[in-house]
């Protein structure tokens, strides 16, 4: 049911016991689909039955349910609080979700576990996933209507805190909506100001609009492919990844991932009209840093980087570049196939 608040925009969604099942699922591994090119693969920290080294696709948001247990219904437990003035807070557990839904007139805050697939939500100002937080913004459907579709329009910045995860966004083509595993539907999420995400877990951006730049420096959990006993990586070990974004418009954002030390790491076809950014970052995955196939409006600098940058499996095409390109992403390289080109 609905509670309304003086502010007939804002309402909070509470999902009783009552209400019909959900399927909450979260990324299934599968044979990777050639030329798709995102994935974490599959070392001896992360064996799994479904391919090994040859290569394993994070499908989507959709279909780890095997791994958090049956379908639910989803309690009520916690939902976004706006019964004070100021910024909202959103707080929940894995197994109770707490719901961003409606309008936020004065920013929110997620400090637990939340979702956002209750409608268009709507935060006026900065949305900040605190420290440890997830919030998990991949869904195409109202699943709590039971009818509709499920966006997040943040007018401001977005900020990612120490050890948190943000998923944000969902594409049919390379990575599934949660509550779409046929990969018919696309995420409608948009970023009026900057993505920052400092010393962050993980964050993993698909299809999704920025108005600003997008900032992700240090955190990643290690250089390591061990799996999580839970959340959002689960199955694939800890990793990032943004694809098919688009940055900036007139304002010329730049995207930008330094010292980041995970499992995995994509950046693949996306509108970066600034400067693209790929340095010092450590990654166990032999397969990772796969910076490809993206339009770049000025410059692009890869250094320092292990593995340095690589087309690996993906089947991508080179970065075009208007600008330069140096270090690992130079137009001409000593040895191997250059990952740019000139525009």
């Amino acid at each position: 049911m609905a509670i309304r608040t003086p502010n007939a925009r804002i309402r909070v969604q509470i999902r009783r016991k009552i209400d019909r099942p959900r399927v909450r699922p979260y990324g299934v591994l599968v044979a990777r689909v050639p030329g798709t090119g995102h994935r974490p693969l599959v070392t001896s920290q992360g064996a799994d039955a479904m391919g090994g080294r040859r290569g394993l696709r994070w499908a989507g948001a959709c279909c780890l349910l095997a791994v958090f247990g049956s379908a639910t219904a989803g309690p009520a437990g916690a939902t976004a609080d706006r019964g004070r003035a100021g910024s909202s807070t959103c707080a929940g557990t894995q197994a109770t979700p707490g719901v961003l839904s409606g309008t936020y007139a004065s920013g929110a805050t997620v400090t637990g576990y939340c979702e956002v697939d209750g409608g268009a939500t709507t935060v006026d100002g900065t949305l900040t996933v605190a420290a440890g937080a997830t919030l998990v913004a991949s869904y195409a459907k109202n699943d709590v209507a039971g009818s509709g579709t499920s966006s997040l329009t943040v007018t401001g910045n977005l900020k990612v805190g120490s050890g948190a995860t943000l998923i944000l966004g969902c594409e049919g083509a390379h990575y599934a909506c949660t509550d779409n595993s046929g990969g018919t539907l696309n995420g409608s999420d948009h970023v009026g100001g900057n993505l920052v995400a400092h010393h962050a877990l993980g964050v993993v951006v698909h299809l999704s609009s920025i108005g600003g730049s997008v900032t992700q420096v240090s955190g990643g959990g290690g250089v390591t492919c061990v799996k999580p006993a839970s959340g959002p990586f689960a199955t694939t070990g800890v990793y990032s990844d943004y694809e098919d974004d688009t940055l900036g418009g007139t304002l010329g954002g730049n995207l930008k991932v330094t010292g980041l030390r995970s499992c995995w790491i994509g950046m693949l076809r996306n509108h970066v009209p600034g400067n693209l950014v790929d340095s010092h970052n450590t990654f166990y995955d032999p397969d990772a840093n796969e910076t490809l196939a993206n339009t770049v409006g000025k410059n692009i600098s890869c250094t320092g980087n292990s593995p340095a940058v690589q087309y690996g499996d993906s089947g991508a095409s080179p970065n075009h570049v208007t600008g330069n390109a140096s270090g690992e992403c130079a137009f001409t390289l000593a040895s191997g196939t250059p990952v740019s080109v000139k525009a």
